[in-house]
C-alpha cells in the first residue's frame, strides 16, 4: 500500500488496486510518466482499497477482479455505495475494472455494481492511459475497441431468455427516436464528436441527448447505458 502526498490538484489522481505488486509497479511507472496523471494510492486487495478510498478520494480507480480478502466486485459495490452517500455525482471517483476475456461474467457484475467500464489487463499502455483520461472526462465510452469486443463476447454467451432483458427493453422504449439513434451510436463506441458528425448536429446537442438518455435509463454513465442497450437487444454482436 502506498499513499504519496498530493502535489498538483490539476492532475488526475489514480488508485491502483491489484494483489500483484509487479503489476502495480508496471502500471505506476506508465501512469506517473504522464504530466497530467499520478498514482496516489496503491492497495493489494479490495478490503484495503475500501478502507483507503473511503477517506482519501481519488478521480479514477483501476480495480482488479480477483483478489484476496475482498474481490474487486464486492469492493466496487461498497465503494460506489459509499461515494453515492457522501459525494455529489460530479465528484464521485470512476472505477475501471481490469479483466481478461475469461472473466466476462465478472465484468458485467462489476458494471452493475457501479464500475464505469473495463480494460483488458494486457492492453497496450497507450490504451490504458486513454481509458483513464476518457473515463475521467466522462464524455465517451472508455477504450471503445476493447469495450465493444468484450461486450459482444459476453452477449454471444447469453441464453435466449436473458439476451433481451424486459426491464432494459422497457427503459429503452421511453427514449425518443433521436435519443434511440444516439444510444445505438454510443453502443458502437462513438464519441460525442463522432455522433455529432454522423447525425449532422452540434456536439452540445449530443451531450444534451446523452444526459437525457442516462436519466431515462437510470444509468450512472455511458458504459452502463451501453450495457442496457445490449441487454435490451437494441444492438447485437457484429452490428
Amino acid at each position: 500500500m502506498t499513499v504519496p502526498p498530493s502535489t498538483d490538484a490539476t492532475q488526475v489522481r489514480v488508485a491502483l488496486v491489484d494483489d500483484q505488486q509487479l503489476v502495480r509497479a508496471g502500471f505506476r511507472m506508465v501512469i506517473d510518466s504522464q504530466p497530467d496523471l499520478r498514482v496516489e494510492i496503491e492497495a493489494g486487495d479490495g478490503a484495503q482499497a475500501v478502507r483507503l478510498l473511503s477517506d482519501h478520494p481519488v478521480d479514477v480507480v483501476l480495480m482488479d477482479v480477483r483478489m484476496p480478502q475482498l474481490d474487486g466486485l464486492a469492493a466496487t459495490a461498497q465503494l460506489t455505495a459509499a461515494w453515492h452517500e457522501r459525494l455529489p455525482a460530479d465528484r464521485q471517483p470512476k472505477i475501471i475494472v481490469l479483466t481478461t476475456f475469461d472473466l466476462d461474467e465478472y465484468v458485467m457484475e462489476a458494471i452493475r455494481a457501479g464500475a464505469s467500464g473495463f480494460l483488458l489487463k494486457d492492453a497496450p499502455p497507450e490504451e490504458m492511459l486513454a481509458a483513464i483520461r476518457t473515463v475521467h472526462q466522462g464524455d465517451a465510452v472508455i477504450a471503445p475497441s476493447s469495450t465493444r469486443r468484450l461486450l459482444e463476447h459476453m452477449v454471444t454467451a447469453l441464453t435466449p431468455e436473458t439476451a433481451a432483458d424486459p426491464a432494459a427493453a422497457d427503459a429503452v422504449a421511453t427514449l425518443t427516436e433521436r435519443e434511440h439513434e444516439v444510444l445505438v451510436l454510443m453502443a458502437r463506441g462513438r464519441s460525442n464528436t463522432e455522433i455529432a458528425s454522423e447525425l449532422f448536429v452540434a456536439e452540445a446537442t449530443v451531450k444534451t441527448h446523452v444526459g437525457r438518455i442516462l436519466a431515462k435509463l437510470g444509468a450512472r454513465d455511458r458504459v452502463q447505458a451501453v450495457v442496457v442497450a445490449y441487454e435490451a437487444g437494441v444492438v447485437r454482436p457484429g452490428t
